[in-house]
């Protein structure tokens, strides 16, 4: 990870970070970036040939057509060779590529129809655009076009591994088998250092994450969509940049129905696999994340959007990140957001780190032990409102048809309490759980937090954790 190319963006980044955050942000910043750095041990191995062949064989009479649509402009000929050459390899064999060139040059064509005539690949299709319309119009025409039950976007200096559409067609085959109708999935994904070709970076995605999706556009790439919603969706011009961002809200909102508390999730699908190799070069936001910073505004006016489409009184607001963003609820979350019933923060200890605050379903603390400054490395998870299974009860409140549960678990009456905290040099006031009446160690308090935890999720209500949210101890 030394190469040149990773250490000039390092120092770009750091210089655009310290205009926008200060010294001290920009210090934990750094800090815990080398810390992950140092931890990262990662390497990515393609499947041998015999696991491809098995593939190929398990999978032969799988009726699921993919179509993988290309928008390509004055694509450099090695990276369009090794795209095509990506796909091709797969060991899912029904599939078809469309490339759409908004080319003002011949380069991209006759690179392609070479390709097609020396495999004889007629599964691979390519379009001449009359005219360069943007990334989400030149996408259209692909969608448009598209014969195949699922659409998938694929970036045209990208590439995927020989097993991605292998992974999906499982996934699809075994939901539909269980009696269920994906209609998104997506995969976890790493960058390639085309400097030091190597694989370095792995994202490796939560679950679908309501709350985390309104934080982070954190599904990106590989993506695939039902045919029949993408083509009634397609992609929007308005929001070039943070397209499948603004693609990706639409598809929620259009599992929320008016008549339902939740999201009809079930029907996002994560493949919990790299099938994405996201090409690191000077001009890609893989690396670079400032080359194109009117996608991050894109991505805050998609969200806005979805908002107001849901009728949230909502404030949508970047925070220190490119690319992350924070919704102000007006007056607040629990006052807006009838599908959450239980809201909480995190709380610090004496040293300054995560002592309690949101759980998952087996009781443990999210990003215990992190020092309240950093944020959870490049994915800055643990600075991002989310979903979980529960929130600790010395710094969480309950929507007042929820509050008997309170009752029920701790055996207090619910009340509320205003907390005054400080945050640098300002003050503010938080209202948050009484739990006065309580006496228990750590492993008290949170098995009392759990359980309420489960009793708002059975009552089919959201529990989220809000970092934005902090006591001290």
């Amino acid at each position: 990870m030394g190469n040149r190319i990773l250490r000039i963006d390092n120092v770009r980044k750091t210089v655009n970070y310290l205009k926008k955050n200060g010294l001290a942000g920009t210090f934990y910043a750094a800090a815990e970036r080398v810390q992950e750095e140092r931890r990262a041990d990662y390497r990515y191995t393609a499947p041998d040939a015999e696991t491809l062949a098995k593939q190929r064989e398990e999978t032969a009479d799988y009726p699921y057509l993919f179509s993988i649509v290309v928008p390509a402009y004055e694509t450099k000929e090695t990276y369009l060779r090794e795209m095509i050459a990506s796909v091709q390899s797969q060991s899912y064999v029904r599939w078809e590529l469309l490339i759409m060139d908004a080319s003002m040059g011949s380069d991209v064509e006759r690179t392609v129809r070479q390709i097609i005539h020396d495999t004889d690949d007629m599964r691979i299709r390519y379009s001449r655009l009359s005219e360069n319309r943007g990334i989400a119009e030149n996408t259209n025409a692909g969608i448009a076009a598209a014969a195949g039950e699922y659409i998938a976007l694929l970036d045209h200096d990208d590439f995927i591994t020989p097993d991605a559409l292998y992974n999906m067609a499982v996934c699809v085959h075994q939901s539909r088998r269980a009696g269920g109708s994906p209609i998104l999935l997506y995969s976890d994904e790493d960058k390639f250092d085309e400097g030091a070709q190597t694989y370095v970076f792995p994202n490796k995605k939560r679950e679908f994450n309501l709350d985390l999706i309104l934080s982070n556009n954190y599904i990106c790439h590989f993506m695939a969509v039902e045919t029949g919603l993408m083509k009634r969706l397609r992609l929007r011009a308005d929001y070039d940049g943070a397209q499948d961002y603004d693609l990706v809200l639409r598809v929620v909102d259009s599992l929320w129905p008016d008549s339902a508390l939740v999201p009809e999730t079930a029907r996002i699908c994560h493949i919990p696999k790299v099938l994405y190799h996201w090409r690191s070069h000077r001009d890609s936001t893989a690396l670079n994340t400032g080359s194109k910073t009117y996608a991050y505004e894109a991505g805050r006016r998609a969200l806005a959007d979805f908002c107001a489409k849901r009728g949230f009184q909502a404030e949508v607001g970047h925070s220190l990140h490119l690319g992350f963003y924070r919704i102000a609820y007006e007056p607040d979350l629990l006052g807006v957001r009838r599908d959450v019933g239980m809201v909480g923060g995190r709380i610090l200890n004496r040293k300054g780190c995560l002592l309690a605050g949101g759980y998952d379903e087996a009781g443990r603390c999210l990003y215990e032990g992190l020092p309240a400054r950093f944020t959870g490395g490049s994915t800055h998870l643990a600075a991002l409102r989310q979903d979980c299974a529960a929130a600790d009860i010395r710094c969480m409140r309950l929507r007042e048809e929820l509050q008997p549960l309170f009752s029920e678990i701790t055996g207090l009456p619910y009340r509320e309490k205003i907390l005054t905290v400080r945050e640098g040099r300002e003050k503010r006031e938080i209202r948050t759980a009484d739990v006065s009446g309580l006496t228990c160690d750590e492993a008290g308090y949170r098995k009392l937090s759990v359980a309420l935890g489960e009793a708002v999720r059975r009552e089919g209500y959201l529990v989220v954790w809000d970092p934005g949210i902090t006591i001290r101890l």
